[in-house]
């Protein structure tokens, strides 16, 4: 893949080109990545493969992910709309320069132009000419529970985008495949919802104060208690704050004469975090075990720059589900790895805990691992847990370090004790410790959507990124035409979806984002195909299993 200019200035130094997986034709078709087949060389002449096949030996289930390179065709047909868009963007400029037509974005005074701008001029350019032609796509204000269908307040702007005008009228029940609720858990009824009802009742919603003043409350103890069962740890902590679970730990743990090496396609809070820390940096390429040993050979080799002293830690910092990609960490090859070189693992399971395993435990779980292999596992809980937070879980001595050293724990504020209740009630249905199959069911229900819609979609002749496991299912677009027609198109058929486009990805990768929830039933979205989209009896696609509806726009777009 080629680098965001993005992810450049995120992680501090650019990365060369390289490809998603086993290396694509030509002619750009896929090939698929599965550790149980028989090996294949599929290589250009004048190109290395990047990712060469994983270490069956280290797996216990097919592992299979699929990538393809963008076409040349498209590619060039990509950076010409781009450049279209880019002249036209000058000419307007040019226009609001001369007062022909009014400029709506913020600029330098003219007073100020000695002073160091405020405004960096290719982004003010991008945003004002590109990303307000399809701003529509964004930020549309919903007015329900984010469940598998959601209510969208309706919005019209009169001046392209610029501001955004309610109409007082709301789109009901529109299929939400944006929203991370996998397990089904966003919603407002039910058990986890009665709980946290009493528990208002109970304590209130704001604890004002720190943990460590007078905000530790015994909700918050048999939430790390149950976390840190729920992992297979010694010990847990919770914060109030997914993305500071990231950034404001790691500077706790590695600081200056330490070394991280840090995923490319890593989360900003883990890039922040990083860099927050004072360590030194250095990427390896997106799940590539031969490009993370050869920095682990060359830190251990030559030691720190200059000094060449060896690195006090070196820490690896992987994700278990990129939520960009839909590809999963190869965590046993990691794993392999670190205990190679001796170093240090701090895993992220935002998107991974409760979203995959057979008991729903994460990517430890789906490759059934030892947790005590990884050092430092986090996640979140505001997206299986239908809640908000992050946790850090580990040995008891990492644990109680934390408390007295992490930022997140001795200057904010201490989660809501209803959101904590949420988590523990959610936590205990997927345990299966509220006497019900709940939490088994909606895990089953999860991988067979999952299954099934990135079967049709391959069926269908998309275009797909990921493992065939993971419930983020991105579809590739590629034009930058094709990102704002794709989600007005889809709202226009009651489906609200994700797309993305530079910089959160590479320019000539754009894409649409499917979240899969074990809410989606096939009560639910045939009523939705039969009398919102009034999809033909006859259609084939509708066959009465999940996700049809969904399935059978994609192909009258």
């Amino acid at each position: 893949m080629t680098e965001s200019s993005g992810s450049k200035l995120l992680n501090g130094e650019a990365c060369q080109r390289t490809l998603r997986g086993k290396n694509a034709g030509k002619n750009g078709f896929v090939k698929n990545h599965c550790v149980f087949e028989h090996p294949r060389k599929y290589r250009r002449p004048t190109e290395r493969s990047q990712n060469a096949a994983p270490n069956s030996s280290l797996y216990k289930k097919p592992f299979s992910e699929s990538f393809e390179e963008t076409p040349l065709l498209v590619a060039v047909l990509t950076y010409m709309g781009y450049g279209i868009l880019t002249i036209f963007g000058y000419f307007r400029d040019f226009l609001r320069h001369w007062n022909i037509e009014k400029c709506h974005i913020a600029h330098e005074r003219e007073q100020q132009k000695d002073f160091v701008p405020l405004y960096q001029d290719f982004e003010n350019f991008y945003t004002r000419n590109l990303y307000m032609r399809i701003r529509d796509n964004w930020n549309r204000p919903i007015c329900s529970v984010p469940g598998a269908k959601v209510d969208l307040v309706e919005r019209v702007t009169h001046n392209y985008n610029w501001t955004f005008e309610h109409t007082g009228k709301v789109v009901k029940d529109v299929i939400n495949m944006g929203s991370y609720n996998y397990l089904g858990f966003a919603e407002n009824a039910g058990a986890c919802a009665s709980a946290a009802i009493e528990t208002t009742h109970a304590y209130g919603v704001g604890v004002a104060s720190t943990r460590c003043e007078i905000g530790n409350l015994d909700i918050h103890e048999e939430l790390e208690q149950l976390v840190a069962r729920f992992l297979g740890v010694e010990s847990s902590m919770a914060f109030g704050m997914g993305f500071a679970t990231n950034s404001m730990n790691i500077p706790a743990l590695t600081g200056k004469g330490c070394l991280i090496l840090s995923d490319e396609l890593n989360h900003a809070s883990l890039v922040l975090g990083a860099r927050l820390s004072g360590s030194t940096i250095r990427v390896f390429k997106h799940n590539n075990m031969q490009s993370l040993e050869k920095l682990l050979r060359d830190a251990i080799a030559h030691g720190q720059p200059r000094t060449h002293r060896p690195w006090k830690k070196i820490l690896i910092v992987v994700e278990g589900i990129y939520s960009m990609e839909g590809s999963i960490v190869r965590l046993p090859e990691v794993i392999a790895l670190k205990k190679r070189y001796k170093a240090y693992l701090y895993l992220d399971e935002a998107h991974s805990i409760g979203a995959l395993g057979p008991n729903g435990r994460g990517v430890v779980d789906y490759f059934g691992l030892d947790p005590k292999d990884v050092d430092i596992m986090m996640g979140t809980f505001t997206k299986s847990f239908g809640a908000a937070g992050g946790y850090i879980g580990g040995r008891k001595e990492l644990i109680d370090y934390l408390r007295c050293h992490s930022h997140s724990a001795l200057y904010a504020t201490s989660m809501s004790p209803p959101v904590a209740q949420q988590i523990i009630s959610s936590m205990k249905i997927i345990m299966g410790e509220d006497g019900s199959t709940l939490g088994k069911d909606r895990l089953r229900q999860l991988s067979e959507n999952t299954t099934y819609f990135r079967r049709k979609l391959r069926e269908m002749g998309f275009i797909i990124y990921g493992n065939d496991d993971s419930p983020v299912v991105p579809l590739m677009l590629y034009m930058p035409a094709k990102i704002g027609a794709f989600g007005r198109e889809m709202l226009k058929r009651n489906i609200g979806t994700v797309v993305v486009g530079f910089p959160a990805t590479p320019i000539i990768e754009s894409r649409a984002r499917f979240c899969v929830s074990a809410a989606h039933t096939r009560e639910m979205l045939d009523t939705v195909s039969l009398v919102n989209l009034q999809t033909p009896s006859s259609d084939p696609l509708h066959d009465g299993r999940l996700l049809s509806p969904v399935l059978w726009s994609l192909t009258r777009l």
